[in-house]
């Protein structure tokens, strides 16, 4: 059962990808729930706050799982922030190929006089939401490594939050949103499935082989 749920959702990371990169032009319900969502002074520190965590929060959650891994001799946590650690250099290569190869603007740059952006210095290209992307690989990794609800409900709000506040923000569109999520959730679940199928393997190889 696990093994076809890995499938499935690998399949439906791969689907969404194509889907929304054939779709993503043809579709007006994207800037109509922008424009609900986004005010015309998008100053909420709060969602500025959330938004700020995304990055910096993917690059310290494998540093202090490892630190402490060291300090408590834990070697699942170790493997664990290794883990952590290859999704989000996954994670980051995936969304820069797809910014790249999709090339869209900013919903700010194309609809000037119906988004607000808190701010304009950001001016990468807009598909997937790269702090979308970063939160979801963060927050599916944890809850991979330790799949408790009490890991999922605030991993998963705060992964979502982030989602939310680049909206609020004016600085994507909801399906750059939407694709950043399938992007860090797929990728968290390939370098799980990648550990398993092929290092955890070897290594159990190794251990059971006679001497």
């Amino acid at each position: 059962m696990h093994s076809i749920l890995k499938t499935t959702v690998l399949s439906f990371f791969f689907v969404s990808c194509l889907f929304f990169c054939n779709q993503i032009h043809a579709q007006n319900w994207d800037i109509n729930l922008l424009k609900q969502i986004n005010p015309s002074n998008p100053n909420s520190t709060t969602w500025k706050g959330i938004s700020s965590t995304a990055e910096p929060l993917c690059v310290a959650a494998p540093i202090s799982m490892f630190a402490v891994s060291l300090i408590n001799q834990d070697q699942n946590l170790k493997k664990n922030s290794f883990k952590l650690a290859e999704s989000i250099i996954i994670t980051a290569a995936i969304a820069e190929v797809m910014k790249v190869s999709i090339n869209r603007d900013r919903p700010f740059v194309k609809y000037p006089l119906d988004v607000f952006p808190n701010k304009i210095e950001e001016t990468g290209k807009s598909m997937p939401s790269g702090h979308t992307a970063f939160a979801f690989t963060t927050a599916t990794s944890i809850y991979l490594a330790y799949p408790k609800w009490y890991v999922a409900l605030p991993a998963f709000t705060w992964a979502t939050a982030v989602g939310y506040s680049r909206l609020y923000l004016g600085q994507h569109y909801p399906s750059d949103v939407m694709m950043g999520a399938i992007v860090g959730g797929g990728s968290a679940c390939l370098t799980n499935w990648l550990n398993k199928k092929f290092i955890e393997k070897k290594k159990a190889k190794i251990v059971k082989a006679p001497a």
